[in-house]
């Protein structure tokens, strides 16, 4: 969106978006609250969407998290992708990470919550949704590139859902970037190193839930050497291949400073006290421990 609009199309846009109603805290039976920061100082801005809402951070221009409800037996898979981002009319482009963060480097506008999580029930609310999923304020910069760590990542959800089919097929999936004082400044932002994503589901007539983390930053020095050899002034920082772990819930609320409710005492992965086994590498989704 690069034109100027004037005040009263802007507010007809803000105003298209008056009958979001965003997540639903008990889609899954059991109360599962917004992630909010769990720190009063903190502010934050409540944006809602079609199936899905997020907890914008003005200051940082990113979210501190999403949150959506995917009921997978209504999943529409064929509509289509247009990419067509725009900036939420309901905040100051100003406080958005807007397509200047993306011109001319090799940064991916990231969905954090999927495009296709929340693309369910009657197809105009399933196009309703995709297309609300391509605000600015559900993206956040990562690597253009494409590997096994990636691919897990971006597949979670389905993995999950296969798992939940005998329980209605219905995830509630939270994800964010961790935002750390230390990421590294880029254009007027700082780029989030890690992201985070927690998944409620119910099983065995129980809340359950997971937790991961999908990690860019470089895995060892000589992949930071390697990036910085052929880096130019302005260039995004070096950035390591996508690497994807299964970590205890609890680790996902002191990373993030975030309320997550039920769900750390609902994690199915047995937390242990060797850091070296706390955060379990996957290399596939096989990997993924659902059960104590």
């Amino acid at each position: 969106m690069n034109a100027i609009e004037s005040p009263p199309d802007l507010a007809a846009r803000a105003g298209a978006l008056d009958d979001r109603t965003g997540y639903d805290e008990a889609f899954l039976g059991p109360v599962v609250p917004l992630p909010l920061p769990t720190s009063p100082a903190v502010e934050t801005v409540v944006l809602h969407y079609t199936h899905f809402t997020v907890v914008h951070r003005p200051d940082r221009r990113l979210a501190a998290a999403t949150a959506v409800c995917i009921d997978g037996a209504k999943l529409l898979p064929d509509v289509p992708r247009e990419d067509n981002w725009e900036f939420d009319p309901r905040l100051p482009e100003s406080q958005q990470a807007g397509n200047d963060i993306y011109r001319n480097n090799t940064l991916d506008r990231g969905h954090l919550v999927r495009r296709l999580d929340p693309v369910w029930g009657a197809t105009a609310e399933a196009n309703r949704a995709n297309n609300d999923t391509f605000h600015y304020t559900n993206a956040a910069p990562q690597q253009d590139i494409f590997n096994q760590g990636k691919q897990l990542w971006q597949g979670l959800e389905n993995f999950l859902l296969d798992h939940a089919a005998e329980f209605d097929r219905k995830l509630t999936v939270m994800t964010g970037p961790v935002l750390h004082e230390s990421d590294p400044p880029y254009r007027g932002i700082q780029v989030p190193l890690r992201f985070w994503k927690v998944a409620a589901f119910i099983q065995g007539g129980r809340l359950a839930s997971t937790a991961y983390i999908l990690d860019q930053s470089p895995d060892l020095s000589r992949d930071y050497e390697r990036a910085m050899a052929g880096a130019r002034p302005g260039d995004p920082p070096p950035l390591g291949a996508f690497r994807t772990f299964q970590v205890p819930v609890s680790d996902i609320v002191d990373l993030t400073a975030l309320q997550l409710g039920p769900l750390p005492a609902a994690d199915l992965m047995p937390v242990t006290r060797a850091p070296a086994e706390r955060w379990k590498r996957l290399e596939s989704h096989d990997d993924i421990v659902l059960g104590k």
